[in-house]
């Protein structure tokens, strides 16, 4: 069950609207279900002789009351405002318990406690099977306004509550930190233009996609700028600086044929101005070389920075560890742009899904996380042919994805946590097609019979506690074929497990001859030749068409940028 608290200052364009047709015809048998008053409050749907007007007037009574005490002037947004919808697949509600839900819900807000007298005035408007909307003025009896602070947030307790009672599916509790759903008009705008997504969820992915692969706020506007979106900023009156902005979509106007805006925050809390400074590098930073002269450095440098992140979330400090987790967001739409193969489709999921878990009521300490992102940002300009390291590349991202959603649901973070298990089912599948072949190749390369029990004394001497679960591992033949590379390269295989087991733990990794095998693939210069010639990873061509624009393009090089200034 899910409430939605909004506010507004006109009643009687909301109840033209809750007893209307809809915009799309969809509202059927429009009545109130309940009322602070059912005597007296006309209802519109039920009585001919009842009207718009008379149903606002009788509503906005204390707040004309109000504004004639304030000389004319009406109280700021004085319309509260609250859908209430079920979830597809939960029973049918009668209206007899859809009006013990909205009297539930106006008590908890504040709205109208049980017993309070000198409440506001609200109604209860059901016009389909799923949902009802609340709607209340918001001036009491005796003048004052009403204490409704946090009021979403009491409203999504209730309705917690009220699903287990009424045997509703249960949904997860929010912590007011995720970004605003698409309104029904919106819905409708994009489903009557043919288009999958609305244009708010559009600049969305579209913003968090440029912010990480930008070093500068300037980069930010102008990259959005190439892509068609329109950016307009809003600038401080004395100092000049940019205090905010706003995006609109390519094509997306309203009926007078001008841009819809979105502002930064509208699209998500982490997309505001601020928290975006927070995140990009500063001038110095961005002025460092981009390019390496080993092409592969950029995929070593974000290996070893997941890892680190990995044991950043295991530790106590949940400022670093929650900005290690916003880092990770903005590293899944680099490897998604850097990682061509039909496997790219499962982390561009993954980067959409994890986004709600980048974020939580945690004040990130983004310092922290500074190696993380600048390693992602580096393979904006990476080599398009890194071998095995894409591959123990998303074997790393795996397991922070997995380690993300143990953290957030340690701490209660229920969206979040489901968030970043459904980003870890994506990467998963996506690590599955990248890898199975590459893994099959090594395995059909393995060494001979007597190069393996010479490997098999080498684990068992280095990892005496884990050898037996290596070797009956189904990947330890893929591995043997690894170490002999390893070897042949002029390492002492014995070493190689010693150092790599170093790592990280292997008592939870469910196949610790792959996690080896991969551990040992992004050490420097021990790229196994069979990864290196089966891995689907290559250059990034464009990045899918969308309904609101041409194909995305990658993050703009340094001298492309220049074009567009």
């Amino acid at each position: 069950m899910v409430p939605d608290v909004s506010t507004g200052s006109d009643s009687r364009g909301l109840i033209a609207y809750l007893f209307g047709p809809g915009r799309r015809d969809e509202h059927t048998n429009p009545h109130i279900v309940a009322a602070w008053d059912m005597a007296g409050a006309p209802d519109p749907g039920r009585d001919p002789a009842a009207t718009y007007t008379q149903l606002a007037k009788r509503l906005d009574h204390y707040v004309d009351l109000r504004t004639r005490e304030l000389g004319g002037k009406k109280p700021a947004k004085h319309v509260w405002h609250c859908p209430v919808r079920t979830a597809p697949g939960d029973r049918y509600l009668t209206d007899a318990e859809w009006a013990e839900v909205a009297r539930r819900v106006v008590h908890a807000t504040g709205i109208a406690p049980e017993g309070d007298e000198q409440a506001c005035r609200w109604i209860a408007v059901r016009h389909a099977d799923d949902h009802i909307h609340i709607m209340a003025t918001t001036v009491r009896v005796d003048g004052r306004r009403p204490r409704i602070h946090q009021d979403g947030r009491r409203a999504q307790a209730e309705c917690r509550k009220i699903e287990t009672e009424y045997g509703l599916r249960r949904l997860r509790s929010g912590d007011l930190t995720a970004p605003r759903t698409p309104t029904g008009a919106e819905r409708a705008k994009a489903g009557h233009q043919g288009h999958s997504v609305t244009a708010r969820q559009w600049l969305r992915e579209r913003a968090y996609a440029v912010a990480a692969a930008v070093h500068t706020e300037a980069d930010y506007f102008t990259v959005l700028q190439s892509l068609g979106i329109k950016v307009k900023t809003r600038l401080g009156p004395e100092t000049g600086d940019v205090i905010g902005y706003s995006l609109a979509a390519p094509g997306d106007t309203n009926s007078a044929g001008e841009p819809v805006w979105y502002g930064g925050s509208k699209l998500a809390p982490d997309l505001s101005i601020n928290r975006l400074r927070e995140r990009l590098p500063d001038q110095e930073a961005a002025d460092r070389p981009r390019f390496a002269a080993d092409p592969t450095a950029p995929w070593q440098h974000t290996i070893s920075a997941i890892q680190a992140a990995h044991i950043v979330l295991d530790s106590d400090d949940d400022g670093a560890a929650q900005a290690h987790l916003a880092a990770f967001g903005d590293a899944l739409y680099n490897i998604a742009s850097a990682t061509p193969g039909p496997h790219r489709a499962e982390l561009r999921a993954a980067a959409t899904a994890f986004n709600r878990a980048r974020r939580s009521a945690t004040r990130a300490d983004h310092e922290a996380a500074t190696a993380l992102r600048q390693a992602a940002n580096e393979l904006v300009f990476a080599s398009t042919e890194p071998g095995g390291l894409a591959i123990a590349l998303l074997f790393a991202t795996v397991y922070l994805a997995r380690a993300a959603a143990k953290w957030h649901e340690q701490r209660g973070h229920e969206q979040q946590a489901a968030a970043a298990d459904e980003a870890f089912r994506y990467l998963q599948a996506g690590y599955q097609q990248a890898a199975t072949p590459v893994l099959a190749d090594l395995a059909h390369r393995a060494p001979r019979a007597a190069t393996a029990r010479r490997f098999e004394q080498d684990v068992r001497a280095a990892l005496p506690d884990h050898a037996d679960r290596i070797l009956t591992d189904p990947t330890w033949t893929a591995l043997t074929t690894t170490l002999a590379q390893a070897e042949t390269a002029g390492h002492n295989p014995r070493r190689v497990l010693t150092e790599v087991s170093a790592q990280r733990e292997l008592d939870s990794a469910e196949r610790p001859a792959e996690v080896l095998t991969w551990r040992i693939a992004a050490q420097p210069n021990r790229r196994t030749p069979a990864a290196r010639s089966r891995s689907a990873i290559g250059g990034m061509p464009p990045m899918s068409a969308t309904p609101h624009s041409p194909a995305t393009p990658r993050a703009t090089r340094p001298e492309e940028r220049s074009r567009h200034r």
